[in-house]
């Protein structure tokens, strides 16, 4: 459904520590590094719906992810309604997200499940 949080990300000063917090909260369960080239765990918060915990200098904010069926139209509306909409980017074989901003400078992202993105 368009609007539906669908990833959260958590910058994490220590990504080994962070998980252990979260865990304890929510019972959320962060897996393993996704590679040894990117430290981004990922955990389930629903049934399609997740996050990851990740190393990050800039903390503070959880970056939130919104679903949308079409995300240039949904990118359009935001500019047309005085936020920003950065260019889509593609996260092959998952779909695409762009990260944005409301009228006041709150940060947020979309999300477009489409396996076909390269």
């Amino acid at each position: 459904m368009p609007g539906t949080l669908v990833h959260v990300e958590i910058g994490a000063a220590d990504a080994d520590r962070a998980p252990g917090f979260w865990s304890g909260v929510f019972g959320w369960e962060a897996g393993p590094p996704m590679s040894p080239e990117m430290d981004y765990r990922m955990f389930r918060t629903g049934e399609d719906q997740g996050g990851a915990i990740f190393p990050s200098e800039e903390r503070g904010n959880l970056r939130v992810y919104f679903d949308t069926d079409d995300i240039d139209e949904t990118r359009a509306r935001i500019q047309s309604l005085g936020g920003e909409a950065e260019e889509k980017m593609p996260v092959p074989g998952y779909g695409w997200f762009a990260a944005c901003r409301d009228t006041e400078g709150n940060a947020f992202s979309l999300w477009q499940s489409d396996e076909s993105a390269s």
